[in-house]
Parts: structure tokens; sequence; C-alpha cells
């Protein structure tokens, strides 16, 4: 181990004397026009969360006490509300309707991004020591790190019937056979056991992953740990290390937690916070989306349309009750993942680098739970775009809430200007400029009229139907008002936010409208056809 620590740290000081505009590390914890910064994202999480008030009945104190600490945006959102191409952008801070990244490439081989640099590497051409654990990107590249943490599948456990992964047992029926990722919820202390019939006299019960690895469990004090446990851990530990090493090196360490993503596995106890008969669900009105076109454009086997009506059947037509067990799930995950977000923001509170670390906490997209006969995130809706978003630095004023609306693509040029970044986003000129702006204006003042960026928020569906040209992709713009829809057929929907917080009422074809959704459709498309 010390070894390993002595080779690293020479490496680390060769790579920082080699690079052409180093940050300068003179007085770094003194000094914080030069802070660490610790990253934290979840995955899947939308705005259940104390300080952004998403649901009545959810425990995050973790959460709620950055909030406090920090400033929250409570108008963020995503840019893409799935995984992969949300987190290309976020990480490279180009837009993927630039880019063109429309659905699961990685990276480090798409045709644009490519040759964009990420976050990490500008940091690290920058003189800063990166440390990362858990899901960053969607597909992790070591070369972007100076020390990676731990190496497990995150998604995990899975329930294993000794010959394949696959959904829950307890999970009924046709949900379960969603599969052993989106069709599987319940608490690990179920342990997944199965019969000689099934089996063929295998060992069965929970695995971390497709080369099934086993994850033993005898009870809540005796078990092996989740994945995000593992990366809290390795989190505050490598707080601890980088504690004695030198104090002048600038550090970011990235945190990527994969809950409440599916499936949604956590200890008991957190499912005991929240009792199945006093679960309280989203406001939903009746035939909600007959206003709506997503069902008219989306082929029915779409994954939010296909995963509500499966619930729905599973629980005998009950689409209430099947809500109700899986809204359970997902607060429970919720509350278990802030435990371990509580671990390393605790961790950095308790360190020397209390006073001189950004704090970011943010997830890659939300999740929408039956509104709109919708179950699934990757939706043109609040509930998929919606997300927490809180930052606490250095000289910040604690406790700001900002409800100007901002994005992800947002985050990169803020940590840029926050760390003193210099040199170019791009490795070369086949690369895109930055599409987002600093939010260090809001921080400053959150009632800034100063602002350099839009008026509203740009969301782009992943994976559209047709994956070459940018204007036949679905766009969702989200001003402080106002959401404007516009679909890859160019049909529209506009909701009056408002009057209208849960999005009930489409008004895209009300004459009394027509000025409202030209200009929402203007400002979109002015950020659309940005020449960057």
């Amino acid at each position: 181990m010390l070894k390993y620590l002595f080779i690293s740290l020479v490496l680390s000081l060769l790579f920082i004397s080699c690079t052409q505009q180093p940050a300068s590390k003179e007085g770094n914890q003194e000094d914080p026009g030069i802070p660490n910064v610790v990253f934290i994202i979840c995955d899947d999480l939308n705005d259940y969360s104390g300080p952004f008030k998403g649901h009545p009945q959810v425990k995050t104190p973790n959460i709620d006490k950055l909030a406090v600490s920090g400033t929250k945006f409570t108008n963020a959102h995503s840019n893409v509300p799935v995984c992969q191409p949300s987190r290309n952008s976020l990480f490279t801070g180009v837009y993927a309707h630039n880019s063109k990244d429309f659905g699961w490439t990685k990276n480090f081989e798409q045709e644009v991004l490519q040759h964009n640099k990420t976050l990490m590497e500008y940091l690290m051409e920058n003189g800063y020591h990166l440390a990362g654990s858990g899901k960053l990107l969607h597909v992790n590249k070591k070369e972007y790190w100076h020390e990676w943490g731990v190496d497990i599948n995150n998604y995990g456990p899975f329930p294993f019937n000794g010959k394949d992964l696959v959904g829950h047992p307890s999970v009924p029926e046709p949900f379960r056979s969603i599969g052993p990722v989106d069709g599987s919820f319940g608490p690990i202390s179920d342990v997944p056991y199965y019969h000689d019939s099934i089996s063929g006299g295998n060992r069965t019960g929970w695995v971390y992953d497709w080369n099934k690895n086993f994850m033993n469990y005898t009870d809540e004090e005796n078990r092996d740990l989740l994945p995000d446990e593992m990366h809290a851990q390795w989190a505050v530990e490598k707080i601890r290390q980088l504690e004695m090493g030198d104090k002048n090196q600038p550090f970011f360490m990235g945190v990527g937690f994969v809950r409440p993503h599916t499936p949604l596995h956590a200890p008991k106890r957190f499912f005991d916070m929240f009792p199945l008969d006093e679960i309280e669900l989203s406001l939903i009105k009746p035939n909600d989306w007959e206003d709506t076109y997503y069902k008219d454009i989306y082929p029915a086997d779409r994954k939010g349309l296909w995963y509500y009506r499966d619930l729905k059947e599973s629980y005998g037509g009950d689409a209430e009750l099947g809500l109700k067990y899986f809204v359970q799930a997902y607060l429970a995950c919720i509350a278990f993942v802030d435990e371990q977000i509580g671990m390393v923001v605790d961790a950095v509170n308790n360190s020397k680098f209390r006073d001189n670390t950004i704090i970011v906490l943010t997830s890659d997209h939300g999740w929408q739970m039956g509104e709109k006969n919708y179950l699934f995130k990757n939706s043109p809706w609040e509930e998929s775009t919606r997300i927490p978003m809180i930052i606490k630095a250095p000289g910040i004023p604690s406790g700001q809430t900002v409800d100007h609306p901002v994005a992800l693509i947002d985050l990169f040029p803020t940590i840029a200007e926050m760390c003193q970044l210099k040199g170019d986003n791009r490795k070369n000129e086949n690369g895109i400029r930055i599409g987002g702006f600093s939010l260090l204006p809001f921080l400053e003042d959150p009632e800034t009229t100063l602002w350099e960026g839009p008026d509203g928020a740009l969301t782009m569906l992943g994976v559209g139907i047709n994956q070459e040209e940018v204007m036949k992709q679905t766009y969702s713009y989200r001003t402080k008002d106002w959401r404007y829809i516009r679909y890859m057929n160019g049909q529209e929907e506009l909701y009056d936010l408002q009057s209208d917080l849960y999005e009930w009422e489409n008004l895209a074809d009300d004459e009394n409208r027509q000025a409202v959704k030209k200009k929402m459709n203007q400002e979109m498309m002015d950020i659309i056809n940005k020449e960057l």
C-alpha cells in the first residue's frame, strides 16, 4: 500500500509539473481562490428530497442539512433525462443536440465528444489531483483519474435463481418479467431463494453482477456491503488519506451513487420508514394523458408507457396499489442513499478541507411516478426533467435559494470558473465550445439579473426515433412560469406552471396563449441554433 501511495504521489507531481497551465497551489487550504471539489451525483433521483419538496413523506436529513449550509437551485433540470447522454453532456459541458449524442455512445467514442475534454481531464491539466468511485460517467475510463476507488457493478444486488439474474420473486407478474434491473424491488432482507426445480441445484440468492459474484446476507447486521455503501466508505477513507498529503495540492473527488436507480433494493430498515398503507402518491388527474402527444408519437412498448401498464396489471388492474409498492421502494432507496451522502459530506466537514472545498450534489435526471400513465424517466415533463442541485462553496453565504431555471449543462463552467481553470475545453478544433453558463453570479446573488445564461432550461429526450437530425428530436423548455414541449413531429404542449403545477392542462391550442407559445418556441430555438 505504501509503495502504491508513493508511486501515485510521484506520478501526480510529475504530471502537475508538466502541464502547461497548472493551478497555482500556493496556500491552497488558506486561499479560497483554489478550492477542492467534492462532486456527488445520484442516479434517477427526482425532486423527492426535503429541500425540493417533491414528496411529503421523503426522509433526507443529510440532503436537508447540506441545503441549509449551501445554495439550493429549486428549478434545476436535466438536459437529457436518461443516463448516458445526460452524463456525457454534464461532464463535457456540451449540449446533446450540439454533439448529436442522442443515444448510448460512450463519450470517448462519440463522434464529437471524443474531441472534447471531460471536466476531469480539464481539472487534471490544471494541476488537480483526481480521485473517483462509483457511477460518474455512464462508462468509466480510469485514465480520467489519478486514483479510482471501488471496482464493482454499481446496480446490484440482483436476484439470482441459480441460472439467471431475474426480477425479484416477490414482485408480481408481468412487472417482474421486465427484468432484474427495472422489474425488481424490495428489501434485501427478502433473500431470493429458489427451489431445486428452478435452480437446478445451484446456489441462489443475491449477486452483485452478471458474473454471479454473490452478496452474502444473514441479517441487517451480518451482510456484505451494497455498492453505494462501498463508495461512501471509500470516500471517507480517501479524505482521511488526502489530509495526510500535501496541504497545497487541490483535489477533485467524484462520488457516484447509483440509488435510487432500479433495481430498488435497500436494507429493510429503510423500507420500514415507509409503511405501505401510509404511502402518499402524486396527485394524478384521471385521463391526464389525453391532451398530450407522447402516446401518439412514441410506440406503446416505450418503457414509460409499458412499465405503467405492466405495474397496473401486476396488481389486478389497481394502478394505485402498484404505485404504492413502487414508491415505497423508491423512497426507501432515497433514504438509503441520503445516509451515504451524509457520510461523505460529514467527512469533508470534519476534515481540514472544510473551509476550502466546494461540495456539489445533483442527479442525472428525474423519474416519473405514474403521472400521465407513465412510469420511467426520459419524458418531457417536470417529473423527468427536474433534479436536485445544491452547491456549497467557500465564501458563499449559506441557506440561499435560487429559483431561476438552470441545468446540468451549467455545472462544467461553474466549476471551471470557481477553480480558476485555464485553457481550452476542447482537445482540438473538432470539439465544441461549452454550452452552459457559470452559476457563480447566482451563488453571489440569488436575485441577480446579470446572469448571461438563458431564461429557461432546455431538455432533449434521449434516443430519438430519428437519431440523425437535430430538429427531428423532442425538446422541452422550462422557464420560471411555463413549460413548452415541441415533439419531433411538430406537435406542441404548453403548461402554465403558475396555476397548473402538475401540468394537467395543455394550453398549446388556446388562442389566448399563442403569444406565449411563440415566445417560448423562439427562446428554445435560440439555444438550439446558437453557434458555439
